[in-house]
């Protein structure tokens, strides 16, 4: 209302006044195009196929050709035998690295904060930021280098000892531990980087403040340092959280065996198996759609949740 009782002259200026930002800032704007056009193809183009959850797919008779059949293969979903035990896996990894795996990369980023020798600081972080950048089949090569019953490091040590072997790697009661480890070793350290941005956006004089006050290091770190993270850690918990029905899918597919299938195979692992190895591409698509509606379902319930407790969401 108030723009539209503007005259025309104040209107044509306010107009003037964008055209020269937007023409001032032009390179900035076309360095956003790729970014875009990557989303789209890749994020939302694809949404056109998801409707081939809701037909019988043939590849014959393609997207639109093939059979309408509705929510056939949802119910297919909730009656097949496997279901059930993936859904469950899945929630139990997802939910149990949530715990654990989360706040590493928040202690380590605390931990390095503390640190005041530059070059040591740098050390520290190069050597926790090298995990990432090593594959998970590389770690599957690695880990059955250390710990295979037969050749691995460790298992030889032990029968050298007159020890037995110990089966790491294929028990279903320690496969689940395998896989927590693993992941903090390997992501910990990477996620610490978005951590220390914050930490790095702190006024230095609350900290100067708070020592002429008396306060100690952990006082510091806990009544300054963690209350400015606060809006990092709450938005990446909530994104964590509406993740928690989907899977590591390289690492678990890395590790997985024949004796720790039952303990292992979640949802992504059985996607896989019925899309790629048995062309299931209508049913699969459909486990995965319900998927991904479950895990928006939980981001809107994470963020409702924090919001309720006083917390600041993102929605």
């Amino acid at each position: 209302m108030a723009s539209e009782s503007l005259p025309a002259h104040a209107k044509r200026s306010n107009w003037d006044r964008v055209k020269r930002r937007l023409w001032a800032d032009r390179w900035l704007y076309l360095m956003l195009i790729p970014g875009f056009v990557v989303v789209f193809v890749f994020s939302y183009m694809p949404m056109y196929g998801v409707q081939i959850a809701f037909r019988d797919f043939t590849l014959r008779g393609g997207i639109t050709g093939s059979e309408w059949v509705g929510l056939f293969h949802f119910r297919r979903f909730i009656e097949h035998p496997v279901a059930r035990q993936a859904v469950v896996n899945t929630i139990i990894i997802s939910f149990n690295q949530l715990v654990w795996q989360f706040p590493a990369p928040i202690i380590l980023a605390l931990l390095l904060n503390e640190l005041r020798h530059r070059r040591f600081k740098r050390g520290v972080q190069s050597v926790l930021y090298l995990p990432h950048f090593i594959s998970w089949v590389v770690i599957s090569g690695l880990l059955m280098g250390f710990f295979s019953m037969t050749s691995g490091m460790v298992n030889v040590f032990l029968m050298q000892m007159g020890r037995d072997p110990i089966n790491f790697l294929s028990n279903p009661d320690t496969f689940r531990r395998l896989l927590y480890l693993t992941a903090i070793w390997r992501g910990a350290g990477w996620g610490t980087i978005i951590y220390m941005a914050a930490i790095a956006g702190i006024d230095p004089q609350l900290y100067e403040a708070a020592e002429i006050d008396g306060a100690g290091r952990l006082r510091r770190m806990w009544n300054i340092t963690l209350p400015s993270m606060s809006f990092t850690i709450i938005t990446l918990f909530i994104l964590n959280v509406g993740g928690i029905m989907s899977s590591n899918f390289d690492q678990i597919m890395n590790l997985l065996h024949g004796p720790t299938w039952g303990v292992g195979q979640t949802i992504d692992i059985f996607v896989f198996d019925q899309g790629v190895n048995r062309m299931a591409y209508s049913f699969t698509t459909a486990v995965g759609l319900f998927q991904q509606v479950i895990n928006f379902a939980l981001l809107l319930i994470a963020n409702r949740v924090v919001k309720f407790m006083g917390g600041e969401g993102f929605l």
